[in-house]
């Protein structure tokens, strides 16, 4: 079959809607201001380059120059006798090393020159140089560094900087879209774009006050200190570290947020480091199984296990067995949520406390303490190798002999170091007055309590006495 060349044109301006006829007036498309050289109207793209370059300014790249101690790497020296002969010096060859590291930071007052970073990147720093977008280099003071929460403050002298707007990392929910800037491997001011993808992480470092946000944006060496910031250009976090077995990004990082971290430079910038309060307990999380032993119909929250004599949570009315509902109007969703927010706040705030005790509800005032010196001590579990109790009680007292207590409840009188009723946290002289909320006046009363707690997953609660305090010990 044989088609003209005007067949041919029709059919393909049929196929894609097109017409060859010039548009009447009442067909006139209106002139546009986004029009390209073809005189075609064209949508805008969506980019975040307007948010970023508002942004950017505020990010600046750290240079660190220092010096570290270490050990001598020779194994030789690690025997008396070659360190003798090569008259080496006791220590073992300890010396000094000098380094450089790179990271970033976040400019948070642009008036005084203030700069969040984290407390790792300016670790054994002799000497910081501040590189901003500008590309101007400023020598930078350490203001004051908090390892605890891996936040630093460091300070520059400069006209013309520009900084961030912080803004309420509580506000943060998983989904949320990020951006991560900073200078990744040396490259300056990188961009990257994530979401949110959990919060409250912790157990990172057990010593530390930790919330994390964690966020598939990607964050690699040299991130360190860097913004992560929301779709406005608010710093909702500090980009701190990576969970990788190579090294490099592999969608999990996390960023302190920037609530925890504005705290941290408030006091930083005050006293030069945090007066970190405490009120004098010691917390178990609110599992499922300690929930459904304590008859309780709320699982998230902190379960109060001891209130120390003369702390400010005795003074505020706080009882073991108490379980903690919410903190200045906030909910308290763990134990851990809990310690980071009453260690954040300075010493003589007045918090509220909601608290759950015997199934009411109440509230609490107490004043935030000074840490030193009230912190729980652990006496050691010790006695004569005892009898394991019998098979009848929970399985958490093997190891413990008990026997009435003359002023009624069930006494340990001997545990076996090691034994599953020492590793469960009971001691020598605990006073057991109470199993799961139930009294416990003999010995009877804990095999009913252990019968009852093994036909509904096995969770034990005791409320002991210890030392002429409450105390709760959890036995799984």
């Amino acid at each position: 079959m044989h088609l003209n060349l005007a067949t041919v044109v029709a059919a393909l301006c049929g196929l894609v809607g097109l017409s060859l006829t010039a548009p009447t007036a009442a067909q006139a498309v209106p002139a546009s201001p986004a029009v390209d050289s073809g005189a075609r109207s064209v949508a805008p793209m969506p980019s975040l380059a307007p948010m970023i370059r508002r942004v950017s300014p505020a990010v600046v790249s750290i240079g660190i120059r220092g010096t570290v101690r270490e050990q001598g790497r020779n194994p030789l020296l690690d025997d008396p006798f070659f360190r003798r002969f090569f008259n080496a010096p006791p220590d073992g060859g300890v010396r000094e090393r000098p380094f450089q590291s790179a990271g970033s930071g976040v400019i948070a007052d642009a008036a005084k020159g203030y700069i969040i970073t984290n407390a790792h990147v300016v670790e054994n720093a002799r000497e910081i140089t501040v590189t901003l977008l500008d590309e101007r280099e400023l020598t930078a003071k350490l203001v004051g560094s908090d390892p605890r929460t891996d936040i630093a403050i460091i300070q520059i002298e400069a006209a013309g900087l520009t900084q961030v707007t912080i803004g309420d990392s509580d506000r943060l929910e998983p989904g949320d879209y990020v951006a991560a800037i900073g200078n990744p491997f040396g490259l300056q001011h990188s961009v990257s774009y994530g979401i949110v993808s959990a919060l409250g992480r912790s157990g990172m470092n057990p010593d530390g006050f930790e919330s994390l946000i964690q966020t598939d944006a990607s964050i690699n060496p040299g991130n360190s200190g860097g913004a992560l910031v929301n779709l406005r250009g608010e710093l909702v976090g500090i980009n701190n570290m990576i969970l990788s077995g190579s090294g490099g990004n592999i969608g999990i990082g996390f960023a302190i947020p920037a609530n925890m971290a504005r705290s941290v430079m408030d006091q930083l910038i005050r006293f030069g480091s945090v007066k970190r309060g405490q009120l004098g307990v010691t917390l178990a999380p609110l599992t499922q199984d300690i929930a459904q032993a304590l008859g309780l119909s709320v699982t998230s929250g902190a379960l109060v296990t001891q209130v120390l004599r003369d702390s400010a949570a005795a003074r505020a009315g706080l009882r073991a067995g108490d379980v903690v509902t919410t903190l200045n109007g906030r909910t308290v969703k763990s134990s851990a949520e809990f310690r980071n927010a009453i260690g954040l706040l300075r010493v003589g705030d007045k918090v509220d406390v909601g608290v759950l005790r015997e199934g009411r509800a109440l509230k609490l005032t107490a004043s935030v303490a000074d840490a030193a010196g009230t912190a729980p001590t652990a006496a050691a579990a010790t006695g004569a190798a005892g009898l394991a109790a019998p098979g009848a009680l929970h399985r958490g007292f093997e190891g413990a002999t008990l026997e009435d207590a003359a002023d009624g409840g069930i006494a340990v009188r001997v545990l076996t170091p090691g034994s599953a009723a020492a590793a469960s946290g009971l001691r020598v002289g605990d006073v057991v007055l109470s199993a799961n909320g139930a009294r416990v006046a003999r010995r009877s009363d804990l095999v009913t309590a252990s019968t009852a707690a093994a036909a509904r997953g096995g969770t034990l609660v005791l409320q002991v006495r210890r030392n002429g305090e409450l105390a709760i010990v959890l036995l799984r």
